[in-house]
């Protein structure tokens, strides 16, 4: 398999995932890269191509474990220095509370796939509809909350459909 295949079939589902872990953009787009450059140098050890979404999801997960292992350390040394405040990173401004008021539809196959972290035809099969509309479901429910975070929270999207900027919204300001 080659490191394109991968990136064109993984990509957001990964992304995803790392920001649901780390609820925090820039955070998550250095272990997106960070992972992808991993899985670009060690593709040579993958055996098996159907054990590829396991075996980037398990980069994916230790560069998370990686990022917070150094996090706690800074922290560490701040806390015994004394010197300079901690200032913990932004969470994604509303992402929880987005993903939460999707239509049901919509939420269930976002959280079966990229929180749960199933496979789309497995959500299928699941929910008893065919694998087109699982991909319209994902479509759509990105498209809400692209539309969400550009209206409440003023973040703009870049020529591939990434959230880009930082937040300004009047809601977690007053949280």
């Amino acid at each position: 398999m080659e490191t394109q295949k991968i990136w064109n079939n993984f990509n957001d589902e990964l992304y995803f995932f790392i920001l649901r872990k780390v609820k925090n953009k820039d955070v998550t787009n250095d272990i997106f890269q960070n992972t992808f450059l991993k899985i670009h140098k060690n593709l040579s050890n993958l055996k098996k191509e159907e054990k590829t979404r396991a075996w980037i999801f398990q980069i994916a997960r230790n560069e998370i474990f990686n990022h917070f292992k150094k996090e706690s350390i800074y922290v560490e040394k701040l806390d015994t220095n004394k010197e300079i405040p901690f200032q913990k990173y932004e969470d994604i401004c509303c992402f929880d509370k987005f993903i939460n008021d999707l239509p049901e539809i919509y939420r269930l196959v976002i959280e079966l796939i990229y929180i749960k972290g199933l496979k789309q035809k497995d959500v299928a099969k699941e929910l008893e509809i065919s694998l087109e509309n699982v991909k319209a479901r994902i479509k759509r429910a990105k498209d809400i909350l692209k539309k969400k975070f550009n209206e409440c929270c003023k973040y703009e999207s870049d020529k591939n459909g990434k959230l880009i900027g930082e937040s300004n919204c009047s809601i977690c300001r007053t949280e």
